[in-house]
């Protein structure tokens, strides 16, 4: 043999993280396909086995042939001298011990493999029992989120993306580590092999049989309900690696690119579900609660300015009136919800500019159904505050379309209560974005003038402001607090029925909503209302709102102004 193929010199070294069951033997067998790397099976292992004292049919075995002090090995095995560019050693998670040197971490490049423990678990216990330690996905955050402190963040494969798409997903994890791609890497002998650590009999019999990374099953084998709260507690953890997974696959169709989200401070935010404050990806409701069931919810919209809620009070009369319309039982009372908004917006820090998204449910469900008959958990509260300016452009004005959709009719569904099933809103909205305009206007059943599906909207003609009677639509709150300012602005107004017709030939129209604001419309069905600018009367009543929305609400506990 040639010297120069004898040579041993230092290698870079690839660090693999999993837990067990993970096809993590399958992704070494595939680097082991390579001409630049030497692999190494669970170096670790008997390092693990002596410090734990853990019980393993080959314990004994292992601890007389494998070098069992963990730093010994890191040195000089792990980080050795060798014949190849590149070593990769494949680490159960779990084996990394408290006492190791910190060079396992900082040197070398690492990736993590992780695996649904749907998948995992009823494969587990062949060898030993399944526990929350032995799977090691605690184990497996901690590594992650060290090395992430670091400012290298490590790759995060999933291993159904090895096995729906081994090689894009070999190419990405290789991209990832600046190594070339080899396309022997997708498939290999069927073993035992000699890289095989000597614990392989126990655990390898099913990879032994591979000859590449093979597609699952189409439908899986039932799952162990023994393992159930097992797989509660390990869940969590393995959603929280698969966020960062660069490419999902997914059984219903193929996952859409991340969307830029309008306001990206929103991205990291807190919200209240039924008794507690979660991060916003943890913000979840049952798929048995009545929301999800059949939209059975009541919800209010509240905006934060300097430190203060606007119309707090107003706006909890309002739930509990459509909460008791729709009978709801066992609702939380007026102070539990303030609470509840209070720590949100605390926790949060949003102390202006900010808005409310308040819902209240008919609660969860013991069983799928419509009957409310079948909610014995009392109501789920949910507190919902985003950092959100006004929706609409409030200095030059929106366009609204007509949409055929009309408003439903109390004989129907009553807009008195405010509650959350909003097809027939939805249904306009979507005439409304077809027509490119900012919202659609909706009539009632006789054709008047009913409400947009977002907001209440007032009509000025000749001085006199006009806005429907709320007989169709919902009685807004801030349509009230815009009348009263009308009143106190010593201007004439009528609530009565509005023809399309004159609303085309309005001098001013405004929309009014929480999330809006005061609103001004300049076209309406391609008409120009006005001379297409903001009119005197609605500038005059946007400053009167800002100078209340300045002065008065609810304070938030706390609030210091800065």
């Amino acid at each position: 043999m040639v010297k120069s193929e004898m040579a041993e010199s230092e290698v870079e070294v690839i660090h693999s993280w999993s837990a067990p069951r993970s096809l993590s033997t399958s992704l070494m067998y595939s680097f082991a396909q390579r001409d630049d790397i030497e692999v190494l099976d669970e170096p670790l292992y008997a390092n693990f086995l002596r410090v734990t004292g853990l019980d393993r049919p080959y314990r004994e075995e292992l601890l007389s042939k494998m070098e069992s002090d963990g730093n010994k090995v890191t040195t000089d095995i792990i980080f050795g001298p060798g014949r190849k560019k590149y070593r990769f050693c494949k680490h159960i998670s779990k084996q990394r011990l408290q006492g190791l040197t910190g060079d396992l971490m900082k040197k070398g490049k690492h990736f993590i493999l992780i695996r649904n423990p749907l998948d995992i678990l009823p494969s587990f216990d062949k060898v030993v029992p399944p526990s929350f330690y032995e799977l090691g996905l605690a184990e497996l955050v901690c590594i992650y989120n060290e090395l992430r402190e670091t400012g290298k963040a490590p790759p995060v494969i999933d291993a159904a993306e090895l096995q729906q798409d081994p090689e894009a997903t070999l190419r990405g994890l290789c991209d990832d580590l600046e190594i070339p791609f080899q396309p022997a890497m997708l498939k290999w002998e069927a073993g035992p092999k000699e890289i095989d650590g000597l614990w392989a009999p126990w655990w390898y019999k099913t990879v032994h049989k591979s000859t590449g990374f093979e597609k699952p099953r189409k439908y899986p084998e039932p799952f162990p309900f023994s393992l159930y709260n097992l797989l509660e507690q390990s869940l969590p953890l393995y959603k929280m690696l698969r966020r960062h997974v660069k490419k999902k696959s997914s059984l219903l169709s193929s996952p859409l690119p991340t969307p830029d989200l309008p306001v990206p401070a929103n991205e990291k935010l807190l919200a209240w579900v039924g008794d507690e404050i979660v991060p916003r990806d943890s913000a979840k409701v049952s798929v048995f609660d009545s929301v999800v069931q059949g939209g059975d919810s009541v919800w209010e919209g509240l905006r934060v300015y300097n430190g203060k809620i606007f119309k707090l009070e107003e706006h909890l009369d309002r739930l509990f009136d459509s909460a008791k319309a729709l009978a709801f039982e066992n609702v939380p009372n007026r102070d539990e919800i303030k609470e509840a908004i209070f720590r949100t917006l605390i926790r949060n820090g949003m102390f202006d500019n900010s808005h409310i998204r308040l819902s209240l449910t008919r609660g969860k469900k013991v069983s799928s159904g419509m009957s409310p008959a079948f909610n014995l958990y009392g109501c789920t509260l949910i507190v919902l505050a985003e950092w959100k300016p006004p929706v609409y452009d409030n200095t030059r004005g929106i366009a609204l379309v007509t949409a055929t959709t009309r408003r439903n009719s109390p004989n129907n569904l009553d807009s008195k209560i405010h509650h959350n099933n909003l097809l027939n809103n939805i249904l306009a909205k979507i005439e409304g974005n077809n027509a490119k305009a900012d919202d659609a206007i909706m009539l009632d059943q006789d054709g008047y003038l009913s409400e947009t599906n977002a907001t209440n909207i007032f009509v000025v003609k000749k001085g006199r402001v006009l806005t429907p009677h709320a007989d169709y639509c919902l009685p807004g709150i801030t349509r009230a607090t815009v009348m009263d300012l009308v009143v106190k602005e010593q201007l004439i107004l009528e609530e009565r029925r509005i023809s399309l017709s004159e609303v085309h030939t309005a001098d001013e129209v405004w929309t009014t909503g929480t999330m809006g604001e005061l609103s001004p419309v300049v076209k309406v069905d391609g008409r120009i209302i006005g001379n297409g600018e903001v009119g005197a009367i609605t500038r005059r009543l946007q400053a009167a709102y800002k100078k209340l929305t300045e002065g008065s609400g609810i304070p938030i506990p706390n609030y210091v102004k800065t």
